[in-house]
């Protein structure tokens, strides 16, 4: 873990050279003024020499100018440096999680993935920037203070040192309790980041049903666990300070009462002793620092353990002998395949079905049934743990993912918007389609003529998920989307069901557009809008249970048939009641 830290300072290394002789020139300049003293002491002042009096003080103003110089050096570019650290830390952590499978995203809360990238990587930078610095500098300081304290007094700076074992005892007993707190407190302010999230995009549903009272205890269990957690966290900072603290307080203790006694007994005279006196801090300045050090190291080092946690997740990878899959016809078979997400219970068993180019193919059944894991197969989100899954007589593991999904359209029941443009929402279908191709897709979706009366047509912003758009309108979006992408497989995962009816008719004429030439997958809730399907698979608990055309399974009187009865009679009563409604 240690390699993987350094390895980011490699392109910051002039930077931190400089940074590094910066601070080792700031410790270095510390040693002037009780040098100078020293020497004030025992031979200027005793010799009433006022000019080299002046010129000492001069030249200590000198130096602490050069001082003042050197540390804005130090908080500007060593800070500057720790924020581009961050910065390529994070831009690493995001490029991985792109590459990151659904499986990952199933079990991780989008709230605590942020937590990581922000909180974490911040402590990190601070971490980047002051860890070489206190550990670097500090360490040469106290060489240097206690060579110079030894021309002093050998026997009295051995006393001092005499001291510093306990600091290094006590440090190692605390810094395992002070790690694991920290990580507990690393652990509860993701799940608050977390709860925030999920709370924040659900206000709408939170406030149509008056639960703001639950979300608060929601949140208020996580912030109770960070209170603990910090608390806990505190509770062995503090221990670990007050008895480092001590330790510190008695180096004074002990220059007190060995330099009286070395005084009393002629070893050291008035000049020395006064100058030993002021140099100790030389030396006890860096200790502390090394000491207060500690917590930022804890918090550092934390941050950097969950960061490398992340980057340590497998990535989606494409098999040794996959290739591009240029421009896919569309003919799909999948041979016994099995699946389940917890590789415990099955979610698809040893479904076979084939799909011939160009063809329409509806799946139907109950919720849970296994309809839109068989969308998720296709592209290749997830891998099947059984059998196998071809297109155009190819297993999909013998095509690059990236190929693959090139060739794939998906419009799903929930629309995903991203908080952009409208223009740039449709060209996330491709991203090199000119303007004239943007405009064509749209309307081909029956969206144009809605965005021309937009405040600023295709550059309107359409906010968060799209929130400034009606549901159909997002649908039509999504449509636009895919009719850029131009693929030649098609996926419609119960796209019309969130719609009203009225809705449904309009944007049913889009994907009927749509589906012409490509091959379609299409899950349905509403079995009327599959009746034309080239064939219709009915899933129930994972298997397929019948298979034909709507005609045929209605000859069969089997499952199929009697959940298109059950929903005609559903949707005509539905009719009926609306009808005397109407009437009065």
């Amino acid at each position: 873990m240690l390699k993987k830290f350094i390895s980011y300072y490699r392109p910051e290394r002039k930077i931190f050279i400089l940074d590094m002789l910066a601070s080792l020139m700031i410790s270095v300049i510390g040693l002037v003024f009780p040098v100078m003293t020293r020497r004030m002491l025992n031979t200027y002042i005793p010799d009433r020499n006022i000019r080299m009096i002046v010129f000492a003080a001069l030249f200590v103003l000198f130096m602490y100018l050069i001082r003042s110089f050197l540390q804005y050096f130090i908080q500007y570019y060593g800070h500057m440096m720790g924020t581009r650290i961050q910065a390529q830390m994070r831009r690493d952590m995001f490029d991985h999680l792109e590459t990151l499978p659904y499986k990952y995203y199933d079990n991780h809360e989008t709230g605590k993935i942020m937590s990581r990238m922000t909180n974490d990587l911040q402590e990190i930078s601070e971490l980047a920037h002051h860890g070489p610095e206190n550990i670097i500098i500090s360490s040469i300081t106290i060489v240097l203070s206690l060579i110079y304290l030894c021309t002093i007094d050998v026997w009295l700076t051995l006393l001092v040192f005499s001291c510093v074992p306990i600091l290094f005892v006590i440090t190692f007993l605390m810094q395992k309790k002070m790690r694991r707190a920290f990580a507990e407190s690393r652990k509860a302010i993701a799940e608050i980041n977390a709860s925030v999230e999920s709370s924040v995009q659900g206000i709408r549903v939170t406030k149509a049903y008056n639960n703001a009272a639950k979300e608060r205890e929601k949140f208020e269990v996580g912030n109770e666990r960070y209170i603990e957690a910090k608390r806990l966290g505190f509770k062995a900072m503090g221990q670990f300070s007050a008895s480092t603290q001590f330790v510190t307080n008695l180096f004074n203790i002990v220059v007190l009462l060995g330099g009286g006694l070395f005084m009393y007994q002629g070893k050291i005279d008035f000049a020395d002793y006064s100058a030993f006196f002021l140099s100790v801090n030389l030396f006890i300045n860096p200790v502390t620092t090394l000491i207060n050090f500690m917590e930022q190291y804890q918090n550092g080092v934390t941050g950097f353990e969950r960061f490398v946690e992340i980057l340590n997740e497998e990535p989606e990878t494409d098999s040794k002998r996959a290739e591009d899959a240029g421009i896919l016809l569309g003919d799909i078979e999948f041979r016994n395949v099995s699946y389940s997400y917890d590789d415990k219970n099955e979610v698809l068993e040893h479904i076979n079905m084939k799909i011939g180019r160009g063809k329409k193919y509806a799946l139907v059944g109950p919720s849970g049934g296994g309809k839109t894991t068989i969308c998720h197969l296709l592209p290749h989100f997830y891998d099947i743990q059984e059998g196998e899954i071809l297109i155009d007589g190819r297993n999909i593991r013998d095509y690059t993912m990236e190929s693959l999904r090139r060739n794939i359209g998906i419009v799903q029941q929930d629309i995903y918007l991203f908080n952009a443009s409208v223009r740039d929402n449709i060209l996330y279908g491709r991203l090199d389609a000119s303007d004239e191709e943007v405009i064509e897709a749209a309307k081909r979706a029956n969206i144009h003529d809605y965005i021309m009366q937009m405040p600023n047509g295709y550059d309107t912003e359409i906010g968060e998920r799209g929130v400034r758009l009606s549901g159909g309108q997002k649908q039509r979006l999504s449509i636009a989307r895919v009719f850029l992408k131009d693929p030649s497989i098609l996926i419609l995962d119960e796209a019309t069901s969130a719609l009203d009816n009225t809705t449904e008719l309009l944007i049913q004429q889009s994907l009927d557009e749509l589906c012409e030439g490509r091959t379609t997958i299409v899950v349905a809730h509403r079995l009327s809008t599959i009746k034309n399907a080239d064939e219709i698979a009915v899933i129930s608990r994972g298997q397929i249970v019948e298979q034909g055309s709507h005609d045929e399974l209605m000859e069969k009187n089997g499952e199929y048939a009697s959940l298109y009865r059950l929903q005609f009679r559903n949707q005509e009563k539905d009719g009926k009641e609306a009808l005397s409604l109407e009437l009065g």
